[in-house]
């Protein structure tokens, strides 16, 4: 068996559907795949199947169900639900594992799936790669026959047994009534969930994209594009506005006075609140190398500790898992308290900044100021293939010469380039004390880079990943 991964990148699979790997073929094939894997432990594996309102969503979820069926696992349909809502019910209803068919963020014609074992929490990246590996060597042997074929069955009230779980992480001491909310759902899986959980709680709660079609997902909307919610929660006075991702496993805030409030923001308000409560373990937070270096100086300044891990929801849960952490997150919105939830949670982040916000008594505008933030320029951008950083001299060159006119500044500065784990695309982050000089560095870096990667791919010196 290979000792990388082909197909499972930082947070599933995903792409284009109906593009390979994201086809009806391939998907039985893992679905195979995954039911052989857990049938290695169980006799008769059953595993619950959640989506988010995407179009193909129906074509990979029959697909799925048919391969796991194929190999005498019994299936689970909970229908559009939220990615921790799927996560959640996979440990609430002692089921084997969970498998949501999302693509997160991206646009409608993307999806993807993730995979979620028995405890709630993202599927180890060892499990991942010994399914993989029995991708290609299933056999006609291996298929279940007569009464052994596995069956399907649908959790009808999988949207109100969540509801009911969010609703219970808010102190019954409080109340959202008389509180004006304006929610962006993003078109996306929260559609039904979201408007009924904070409707429910007493908030008197306006609607933004929360009428999927199965395209509209993510769709100038939602915690990607906030612009619609900054406008409405000016114009209606709201007292804040909540932005969800189309899985809802993210979190961005509009606060009243129409400005963002990211995930470095929100995760130093919760630290704080849970420092004062003496809640949070070890006194210590943890994100990602992409938090900013003013998040990092507020958390110090409150007598915590930052532990920062590689990028992506998976290494903050399995850093928290490990150190017995109660509190991380990052930048992006994705915020996990590691006493509620197994993975990020937008809708309970958005319950627990209202409890903070109602308890203080004070607005989300005053609670974010305990965060003076850096400058900083991100660019993100398409590549061809993911060459390795190592291979490319000429963007090596320049970062090392960026980096040293960063030092000559007033300030600390850094500079990250990555690649996205999910889609063909590169991300470069800096930070500085000059506003236009990093972003000016920021376009110069990304030309670069775009320039080094593709006269490597041309001329064949790239290395497949």
């Amino acid at each position: 068996m290979t000792s990388k991964k082909k197909f499972f990148g930082t947070d599933g699979i995903r792409g284009k559907a109906n593009i390979f790997p994201i086809t009806a073929d391939f998907m039985l094939r893992l679905g195979q795949a995954i039911g052989l894997f857990y049938k290695r432990h169980y006799a008769r594996p059953k595993i619950i199947i959640g989506k988010d309102t995407r179009q193909s969503c129906y074509m990979l979820e029959q697909a799925l169900s048919s391969g796991l069926c194929s190999v005498g696992v019994h299936t689970v349909y909970v229908g559009p639900l939220p990615t921790p809502g799927i996560a959640y019910l996979t440990k609430g209803v002692r089921a084997h594992a969970g498998i949501v068919i999302s693509a997160s963020h991206n646009p409608f014609y993307d999806n993807g799936i993730k995979l979620f074992s028995a405890d709630g929490y993202k599927l180890a990246s060892a499990d991942e790669l010994a399914i993989e590996g029995l991708i290609g060597s299933i056999v006609p042997s291996m298929l279940s026959l007569g009464s052994e074929i596995g069956t399907s069955s649908r959790i009808d009230d999988a949207v109100g047994q969540y509801v009911v779980f969010l609703k219970e992480q808010f102190p019954r001491h409080l109340s959202l009534d008389s509180r004006r909310i304006v929610l962006d759902c993003a078109n996306g899986a929260a559609y039904k969930v979201a408007p009924r959980v904070f409707t429910e709680l007493g908030a008197q709660l306006q609607l933004l994209a929360a009428e999927p079609n199965g395209s509209n997902i993510n769709d100038v909307c939602g915690a990607l594009s906030p612009s619609k919610l900054r406008k409405k929660v000016i114009e209606s006075n709201a007292d804040l506005g909540i932005a969800l991702d189309g899985d809802a496993d993210r979190l961005v805030i509009v606060d009243e006075c129409g400005e963002v409030v990211d995930g470095d923001e929100l995760l130093a308000i919760f630290a704080k609140d849970l420092l004062t409560k003496e809640l949070l373990r070890h006194n210590t937070v943890v994100a990602t190398h992409m938090s900013n270096l003013g998040f990092e100086k507020a958390i110090n300044d409150m007598g915590a500790t930052l532990l920062r891990t590689d990028i992506g929801d998976r290494n903050v849960a399995e850093a928290m898992r490990r150190k017995n952490l109660s509190l991380g997150g990052e930048q992006s919105g994705h915020l996990i308290f590691g006493d509620l939830a197994t993975t990020g949670d937008g809708i309970l982040a958005a319950l627990k900044l209202l409890e903070i916000v109602l308890e203080t008594e004070k607005p989300v505008s005053e609670l974010k100021t305990i965060v003076s933030k850096y400058p900083q320029a991100i660019k993100s951008f398409e590549v061809p293939e993911k060459v390795p950083l190592k291979d490319l001299s000429t963007l090596n060159r320049v970062l090392r010469e960026s980096e040293t006119k960063l030092k000559g500044g007033t300030s600390s500065g850094r500079i990250i380039f990555r690649y996205s784990g999910t889609e063909k695309k590169a991300r470069i982050m800096i930070e500085g004390d000059d506003v236009v000089a990093i972003n000016n560095m920021a376009e110069e870096l990304s030309n670069v880079a775009i320039s080094n990667i593709n006269q490597l791919v041309t001329t064949d010196k790239s290395v497949t990943i």
